[in-house]
């Protein structure tokens, strides 16, 4: 029989005890062996692109910490990039996008899109022949309105006034950017699973930012589209939603989007926490920096979570990605507590 993928098992709604780990970001600064091979690569978006430095960058965590599952390495702008738009990313400042006139979306061009995009697909089906069999693959995209706060900013801003400002001023033309990055976004998931993914996450960064009407709008709406897109060809695969800052308005994400697990950000208290995992199932929500603390505060911050939703389908992650500064004995001393779980009463 081939190995079990216990982290699918949770996904559909099954409760196992230890619960299934992996970290977002976990190919990432904190590795030594991947910031020898991001100097290797060249640039982060040769590191993205090249088929041999993704898969390598992907393995590492696996190899490493054994985790659970193993997520695609890329980057969620390479979507509107595939559209045609510039994108560099710069040391020290992260990415620099061309901002678009929203007046110009209709000139994007889908042209060329999936062949601008086959070094990704690439990298999963290798990763899928490389990663040992009871390791879920997880493909992934940025959601349509974080990824459209960069395409009309050009770079990252703290609340994303431009974006916001631009839902205000131009309705008509903002539907219209977010339904092409959701069609395309689709069409992006849906090859990444072709290629061997099992299932796929949708990263919404920047949801917390808008006020309830505008969330419906922006972050509902686009990713429910696809979502719908992605099961009308692959009924059967899970997806992740993570509207990060979501806040109460987490509590009617899933069934609105049709969602099948939701990631949880860390100010998502455990309260409300079990009663979305009554729904189905969780992903979280250990703050990152509990990570770099490491000692006392990580080992309650670990406890906490695993006696409030250790009863029902949890897959044990961070609240967001895992940062440069968390030290490697940290990350292992937060694998062997989870476990562990099982010897805990």
């Amino acid at each position: 029989m081939a190995p079990e993928r216990i982290m699918l098992d949770v996904l559909r709604g099954a409760k196992r005890t230890p619960p299934p780990i992996w970290l977002m970001r976990q190919a990432g600064r904190y590795l030594p062996e991947y910031r020898e091979m991001r100097k290797t690569a060249g640039s982060f978006l040769d590191l993205c692109y090249n088929p041999d430095f993704a898969v390598e960058v992907t393995l590492q965590p696996i190899r490493r910490f054994g985790f659970d599952a193993s997520i695609l390495f890329s980057d969620i702008l390479v979507v509107p990039h595939a559209l045609g738009r510039k994108l560099e990313f710069h040391e020290g400042r992260g990415p620099i996008m061309e901002p678009i006139d929203l007046s110009q979306v209709d000139r994007l061009d889908g042209e060329g899109f999936h062949e601008h995009l086959e070094p990704v697909y690439e990298t999963v089906r290798r990763l899928r022949a490389e990663l040992p069999a009871e390791t879920t693959l997880l493909g992934f995209c940025g959601a349509p309105w974080t990824v459209a706060t960069y395409m009309i900013a050009g770079h990252g801003t703290p609340d994303q006034a431009p974006a916001r400002l631009a839902t205000f001023r131009q309705p008509a033309e903002m539907t219209r950017l977010l339904d092409l990055v959701a069609e395309q976004s689709a069409e992006y998931l849906i090859r990444q699973i072709d290629a061997g993914a099992d299932a796929v996450q949708i990263f919404d960064s920047w949801s917390g930012v808008l006020d309830e009407a505008a969330f419906e709008t922006c972050c509902i709406e686009p990713v429910r589209k696809i979502v719908e897109r992605v099961r009308a060809v692959h009924p059967d695969t899970p997806i992740i939603g993570f509207p990060k800052g979501a806040g109460s308005l987490y509590d009617s994400y899933r069934a609105k989007t049709g969602v099948t697990a939701l990631g949880l950000d860390w100010s998502v208290p455990l309260s409300q926490a079990r009663k979305l995992q009554a729904q189905g199932a969780v992903q979280g929500n250990l703050d990152p920096l509990r990570l770099v603390a490491g000692g006392r505060a990580l080992e309650e911050g670990i406890d906490r979570i695993l006696e409030g939703l250790g009863d029902g389908p949890l897959i044990f992650n961070l609240g967001h990605g895992i940062t440069p500064q968390a030290p490697i004995a940290h990350v292992e001393a937060m694998i062997a507590r989870v476990r562990n779980a099982s010897g805990r009463g």
